[in-house]
């Protein structure tokens, strides 16, 4: 499945500027994403990822997303900062603290923030969701695509499918993060990341 096409013919068959919640992770995977989907959408940013540890590394990447938007973009784009529920998601993610990277401890986390997104974006009236992990070369796009569509069926809110490392997407956001001079970090984000 090309989730990149998908996009793109969601995206030309829109005859309005529709309201999109994009979940973030950091900077640098913000960076090429915005650049595509500014265009299209009206983007609010939910930045919501208690998986990120320590609490500290999850403000440092808060930060550079709040650098990225005031320095890169004309047109307001909003920011939401989601709650800090650490011990919710470990909980979640119980059994798995020994997975390999990329399997299905990542899976969970995957979920846990998607549901939550999908859960904002439906109770606020947004129009679609969507995240930026798919930029990423280390992320699984299909399992990404795959649970956005489960949560567009369960809460009845558009979810937009994508492949954002597809036509060089990673290499953009190194480009602009280097553009942005944007912190970029070493490991995912969980405890178990970190290497």
């Amino acid at each position: 499945m090309n989730y990149n096409l998908l996009m793109e013919k969601e995206i030309k068959s829109l005859d309005y500027r529709p309201k999109l919640l994009l979940h973030v992770c950091c900077g640098p995977c913000s960076s090429a994403v915005l650049e595509v989907l500014n265009k299209y959408f009206d983007i609010t940013i939910y930045y919501y990822n208690p998986n990120t540890y320590p609490y500290d590394e999850f403000k440092k990447r808060l930060d550079q997303v709040v650098k990225l938007i005031n320095e890169g973009y004309d047109n307001k784009i909003n920011i939401i900062e989601g709650s800090y529920d650490d011990e919710d998601f470990y909980k979640f993610i119980e059994g798995h603290e020994s997975d390999k990277e990329g399997g299905p401890r990542c899976h969970l986390c995957y979920r846990y923030r998607l549901e939550n997104t999908c859960k904002f974006a439906k109770e606020n009236n947004y129009d679609y969701f969507c995240t930026t992990l798919s930029v990423s070369p280390y992320k699984d796009s299909k399992v990404l695509n795959e649970i956005g569509k489960e949560l567009e069926e369960k809460y009845n809110i558009k979810y937009l499918y994508s492949d954002f490392k597809k036509k060089d997407g990673y290499k953009r956001s190194i480009e602009l993060s280097s553009k942005y001079k944007l912190y970029r970090q070493d490991y995912c984000g969980c405890k178990y990341s970190m290497h």
